[in-house]
């Protein structure tokens, strides 16, 4: 049986609201294994007996994993629905954490990680965003917000159970319980997903809106100003990274624990829940680049925060402070290319700019272990991430130029 084709009346409707709500839970429950990993880093590197780089690596390739699948699962969603995808991601997320639980080596476990990212973790990320901005247009900054934020309520969610699960009965069965969880969650609401995005259906019967001329965005040719929002998404990410991937094994070279590592990642993130929705709605009263000049203004600043404090209560400040700063930024993108490139081209570009910014946290995570083995401490890792952190501000700071002259003229 088809499904009912879209018309322009259920944007900013009931009915988006309630797919909202659906799509916020699939990102919760799709989007897990981006926070786990970082907390059985500890056990896994223990286990396998490797370095603290080799340990990151199943987190670098499931991030790569993850920006590169969601070209692919955003291709998809266009030709066939978001339906089929999401069940694709959830046999996948499923299958990658079993498979991970039963993996005898970091490269088994690596290996299920990237299955879970460029597949199951895709299909609840970048075709997501593109979909909840296609049906809504006043409130479209929050409501992106809202979907993105589903990522950082995974992030608050799971780690305090993951590690209550490792410390009670081990982190491979803790792994199969959650595989379990999140896939067969997945698969229930993917069903409310079936209706195409009623955008797409009022540009092929010819609606208009406002005309705004988005040939040249920013006064670029589109592909150096794509160019431009990726180098700029790597950039914030792999500073962005350092925090979120390493202060589980921060706080325990500090002698706190891993529980308490677990603990101000849970915070931190649920700090960005926070961050997201109040840039959502800065979004649409400032505008994308505005909004994202802030952002990376702010996180410079709480990074810079670690290196005179490594105290349990500074650490646990600092780290809902640094939730606050820049958990907004990643969908700021999303915005950033509806705003000023063509409609049409909005799920191949949102997806090829969020590919980016996990291909920087990817980066980011595996670098600050590279740089942890080399000299020992965390220290120099910070100064890299904060020295990544300036080359976005200066990026976008200069789009935020060009776009205050071309308004001005």
């Amino acid at each position: 049986m088809s499904v009912p084709a879209a018309d322009a009346s259920l944007i900013d409707s009931r009915q988006a609201l309630q797919r909202l709500l659906a799509t916020l839970g699939l990102v919760v429950l799709g989007n897990s294994s981006m926070y786990v990993v970082s907390v059985v880093l500890p056990a896994v590197q223990a286990e396998f007996g490797v370095g603290r780089a080799s340990a990151s690596l199943p987190y670098t390739l499931m991030m790569v994993c993850l920006g590169l699948g969601g070209l692919l699962t955003g291709r998809l969603a266009d030709r066939h629905g978001l339906a089929p995808v999401l069940w694709l991601g959830a046999l996948a997320v499923l299958g990658g954490f079993v498979g991970a639980a039963f993996s005898g080596s970091i490269w088994a476990f690596g290996i299920a990680h990237a299955v879970m990212g460029f597949i199951g973790s895709s299909a609840t990320f970048a075709p997501l965003l593109a979909d909840t901005a296609l049906w809504w247009n006043r409130r479209r900054g929050i409501a992106v917000a809202v979907c993105a934020s589903g990522n950082y309520v995974a992030g608050a969610l799971w780690p305090p159970i993951v590690q209550y699960g490792i410390d009670t009965i081990g982190w491979r069965p803790t792994y199969m319980a959650l595989g379990l969880v999140c896939g067969l969650g997945m698969l229930a609401l993917s069903l409310r997903m079936r209706q195409r995005p009623p955008a797409i259906q009022a540009a092929a019967a010819g609606a208009s809106t406002v005309p705004v001329d988005r040939s040249r965005p920013f006064g670029l040719a589109p592909g150096a100003a794509m160019a431009l929002l990726c180098v700029a998404g790597v950039a914030c990410c792999v500073a962005m990274a350092m925090p979120q991937v390493h202060i589980v094994a921060y706080c325990t070279d500090l002698g706190f624990g891993a529980a308490q590592g677990a603990q101000m990642l849970s915070l931190m993130l649920a700090c960005g829940i926070v961050s997201r929705l109040v840039f959502g709605l800065i979004c649409d009263r400032i505008g994308g680049v505005r909004t994202l000049l802030l952002g990376s203004a702010l996180q410079g600043v709480a990074l810079l925060l670690f290196l005179p404090y490594d105290g349990l209560v500074p650490l646990y400040f600092i780290s809902a402070l640094f939730g606050l700063f820049q958990g907004g930024i990643v969908p700021t993108y999303a915005i950033i290319v509806r705003e000023h490139f063509a409609p049409a081209q909005a799920s191949v570009r949102v997806g090829a700019v969020i590919m980016a910014t996990l291909v920087g946290m990817a980066l980011g995570g595996w670098l600050s272990g590279w740089i942890f083995d080399i000299t020992g401490s965390y220290h120099a890792a910070f100064v890299n991430g904060i020295g990544w952190n300036l080359l976005n501000l200066s990026i976008t700071g200069w789009l935020f130029l060009r776009v205050r002259r071309n308004t001005q003229n």
